[in-house]
């Protein structure tokens, strides 16, 4: 019996529970001579592939037309040695091949699982995913650090982008948007390590926040409003809060007339309407040159006639140019920024004019970001996975030295459900809004009753 077939065999015998496992890429120790026999398979055909396909082709093809030469090639090779492969080991046979030369080998299954927020592996052998705002590990494993670098190589190179050891660290992006970063040794002591942001295919909607009880329907009429009255708002929260996912839901209800241009250092954004141009930082090439920084970008920007400016994530020097742009005719502006709580986020505004090296008096600072600034949206991930709105601030103006804010809405927890679930009720300060005349000269009007002390909305 020819070593194929022989291995085939044992690929066939194993029970289906297992079968399931290797789509993963991993197998539990109790299963290892079956899974040796089936990586035994998959390497040899892996390696016919070369001689029967020029591989470095695939990528530039159409996906549906790659796909099926893989398969077609796969189904030859199969079947000029014999073919003693049940349907369904054929299948994942063929399904984990084409995961290694077109997509992201064994993390390819975890891409699928629209539940997956994040993927996050540790080395070759060690692969955890979060679910439902939890951490989980997996029994997917790469056969060695050399197979995790080949895809992690495969990602960043299809972005203009480079990893090696004269650059162990890298920020890239999925088609689909997901946000990846990769670090690798000597900086990463125990092999190379990658972590995947995941966005779902599906984009979320205002609406699927609602129904998942992370914001409150009335709160969300007084969002629609203040965008469309063109207030200029920042999103807080820490990492993995959900920033990102709550801007592009702001920036749906920007009328479909005006002109957006957003900027980014790893482009994420989903916005929907017709009139949008996306930048993207880069950075500098094997010499050291060709950098493009946030600033760059935004600076251009204010020469390209835009209506609002979205800004992904404010973290450098790019907050002066932004914030004189909110201040000086483009007002409408959206932008995120890591915090934990609305005032924190107007300490890290200030820290960050501070880095920048620009000597601006503390009170000039202050009074920019007063004059700038209309609303600070705080999301907050909760002990239980969930993610909710804990807070919306509005900016005041400024009494002596300090900046004022006032919180209009607030989620307040009141205790903790059997399942560990987090309880709690969204209300109001029982303070109106500053700009409730602003909001009025713009033809938009708020129920009194919204802002009422302690009214439980939602």
């Amino acid at each position: 019996m020819k070593l194929v077939d022989r291995i085939s065999q044992q690929s066939s015998q194993t029970p289906a529970p297992f079968q399931r496992s290797l789509i993963g890429g991993g197998a539990k120790k109790t299963k290892d001579v079956k899974s040796e026999g089936f990586s035994q398979l998959k390497l040899a055909v892996h390696n016919r592939l070369f001689e029967t396909l020029d591989v470095s082709r695939l990528e530039s093809l159409e996906p549906g037309l790659a796909s099926s030469k893989v398969t077609t090639a796969i189904t030859d090779i199969l079947n000029e040695d014999g073919r003693l492969l049940t349907d369904i080991d054929k299948s994942r046979l063929v399904e984990e091949i084409k995961n290694e030369l077109l997509g992201l080998g064994p993390l390819e299954p975890l891409l699928w699982d629209e539940e997956i927020t994040d993927i996050l592996v540790n080395g070759h052998g060690q692969v955890y995913v979060e679910k439902r705002g939890k951490l989980h590990q997996t029994d997917v494993k790469f056969q060695d650090d050399a197979h995790l670098m080949l895809i992690i190589d495969r990602i960043v190179s299809q972005v203009g982008r480079r990893v090696d050891e004269s650059s162990p660290m890298v920020d890239a992006r999925l088609p689909d948007g997901s946000r990846i970063n990769a670090i690798i040794p000597p900086l990463a002591l125990d092999g190379p390590s990658l972590s995947i942001r995941r966005f779902g295919k599906r984009r979320f909607e205002i609406q699927d926040l609602v129904d998942k009880g992370s914001i409150a329907p009335e709160i969300v009429e007084f969002l629609d409003t203040i965008v469309k009255a063109r207030l200029n708002i920042i999103v807080c929260g820490g990492t993995g809060s959900g920033k990102t996912t709550m801007l592009n839901c702001l920036s749906a209800f920007v009328p479909s007339d005006e002109r957006i241009v957003t900027i980014e250092d790893s482009a994420e954004l989903s916005l929907q309407q017709p009139h949008v141009v996306r930048l993207e930082t880069r950075p500098a090439n094997v010499e050291g040159k060709g950098e493009v920084s946030q600033r760059d970008l935004v600076k251009n920007t204010l020469r390209m006639r835009p209506d609002r400016i979205i800004v992904g994530e404010v973290r450098g020097a790019e907050v002066f140019d932004m914030l004189q742009a909110m201040s000086t005719g483009h007002d409408g502006s959206l932008g995120t920024i890591h915090a934990n709580t609305p005032r924190d986020a107007l300490g890290r505004l200030e820290m960050m004019m501070l880095l920048s090296g620009i000597s601006v008096p503390q009170r000039a600072m202050r009074q920019q970001i007063a004059s700038a600034l209309n609303m600070i949206v705080h999301v907050s991930r909760l002990s239980d996975g969930t993610r909710k709105v804990m807070k919306i601030s509005e900016i005041a103006g400024m009494e002596g030295e300090m900046v004022m804010m006032q919180d209009l809405f607030e989620f307040k927890r009141t205790g903790v459900g059997p399942g560990g679930q987090v309880l709690g009720n969204f209300v109001a300060a029982g303070i109106r809004s500053t700009y409730s005349q602003r909001l009025e000269a713009a033809g938009l009007r708020l129920d009194g009753r919204l802002f009422r002390a302690n009214a439980v909305v939602g």
